[in-house]
C-alpha cells in the first residue's frame, strides 16, 4: 500500500493494524488499535531524511547510541586496537531489509544480513531479524541475532518505541518499572555512577529525561495515561528471550506528542566500558523478545 507517498507493508485486521517500511531500516511506522494510535508517526514526516523522523520504532543494531574513541564521536575500537566508524544507534536503521508476511497477515519478518557496506563498520558475518506479530491488543516483537562467522561477535541491540501521547498529558501519565538503577551517558563516553532508581515516575519528571534504568529484574514495564484511559504494558519475561539490560526514557522536546520507552540489551559505548556488552558465539543465535499489550478503560 501507499502511505505518505511511500510503499509500505501493512499487517493486521480491523481491530489492530501496523505499517512497516522494510526498505527504511525495517521500521515500524504506526500501530493502531480501533483507530487509536499506539505508536506515533508524524503527519508531516520528512522522508528525505528518514533517520531524523521522530516516530515509529527504529531498530538499533549492532550497537546502541553514541560511541567515542579518544573523544571523537562516531568511532569504536576493538580489542586489537583497530578503530572503525559506527553511526549513532548503529547502521541497521538506515539500511534496507528483506521481508515476508505470514499467511494469516498478522506477522512480518524483516531481515538484514551482512554485506560489503556493513563490514565497513562491523567486520562480522551476521543475520539480524525483526519479527512483529499482532495478537488482539498485543504486539510481540523479537529481535533474532545470529552469528554466521567463526569468531565471537560483540553486539547490543534494542528498540526505540515512540509511544503516542499528547504532551499535555505527561504530568498525569506514569511509568512503572521493576527495581532498577538510574544512569546516564557522559560526554567522555562513560556511564554515570548508578543511583537508586524509583519504580514509578511521572513522565514530566526531568530526572528521567534521557536516562537509563538498568534493570534488576525482568518484571513488566507500564505506561499509564488515565486521562485517555490507556495502559501500555511492556512484558519483558517472554519465554526464550535473553534478559533485557536497560529501559531508556526520552523525548526530544517538552511539546512533542510522544514519549519513548526503549528496551535495550546493553548501554551506549558498551564495546568500551562493557556494561551490557554481549558476545555471541559462532553458529549461535539469541532472541530478545518483548510483548506490548494495551488496555483501555
Amino acid at each position: 500500500m501507499i502511505f505518505q507517498d511511500q510503499s509500505v507493508v501493512e499487517i493486521g485486521n480491523r481491530l489492530s493494524s501496523a505499517l512497516f517500511a522494510p526498505q527504511y531500516g525495517g521500521r515500524l511506522l504506526r500501530w493502531r488499535i480501533n483507530g487509536r494510535d499506539i505508536i506515533y508517526w508524524p503527519d508531516d514526516a520528512d522522508w528525505s531524511n528518514p533517520q531524523k523522523i521522530r516516530g515509529g520504532n527504529p531498530l538499533l543494531f549492532p550497537f546502541i547510541a553514541r560511541h567515542l574513541v579518544d573523544g571523537q564521536l562516531g568511532w569504536w575500537q576493538d580489542d586489537a586496537g583497530v578503530k572503525r566508524e559506527m553511526p549513532v544507534h548503529g547502521f541497521a536503521r538506515s539500511l534496507p531489509f528483506s521481508h515476508t508476511v505470514s499467511a494469516d497477515g498478522m506477522e512480518i519478518s524483516m531481515v538484514l544480513q551482512d554485506n560489503q557496506q556493513t563490514r565497513h563498520f562491523y567486520p562480522y558475518p551476521f543475520r539480524f531479524e525483526a519479527r512483529y506479530r499482532l495478537d488482539g491488543n498485543a504486539l510481540q516483537v523479537t529481535l533474532a541475532i545470529s552469528n554466521l562467522g567463526e569468531r565471537p561477535m560483540p553486539y547490543y541491540a534494542g528498540h526505540h518505541f515512540y509511544f503516542s501521547l499528547p504532551h499535555a498529558l505527561r504530568e498525569t501519565s506514569t511509568l512503572s518499572l521493576p527495581q532498577n538503577q538510574r544512569r546516564s551517558f557522559l560526554q567522555n563516553g562513560d556511564i554515570s555512577a548508578p543511583e537508586p532508581g524509583l519504580t514509578c515516575y511521572r513522565l514530566s519528571d526531568p530526572c528521567i529525561q534521557d536516562r537509563f534504568h538498568v534493570l534488576q529484574s525482568q518484571q513488566d514495564v507500564r505506561l499509564s495515561s488515565p486521562a485517555i484511559g490507556r495502559e501500555i504494558t511492556i512484558g519483558l519475561q517472554v519465554p526464550g528471550s535473553i534478559a533485557w539490560h536497560t529501559v531508556t526514557t526520552w523525548a526530544e522536546n517538552p511539546d512533542d506528542d510522544y514519549y519513548c520507552v526503549e528496551p535495550w540489551t546493553g548501554l551506549p559505548n558498551a564495546i568500551h566500558h562493557r556494561l551490557g556488552l554481549r558476545w555471541l558465539q559462532p553458529a549461535q543465535q539469541e532472541n530478545a523478545t518483548c510483548r506490548i499489550e494495551v488496555g483501555f478503560a
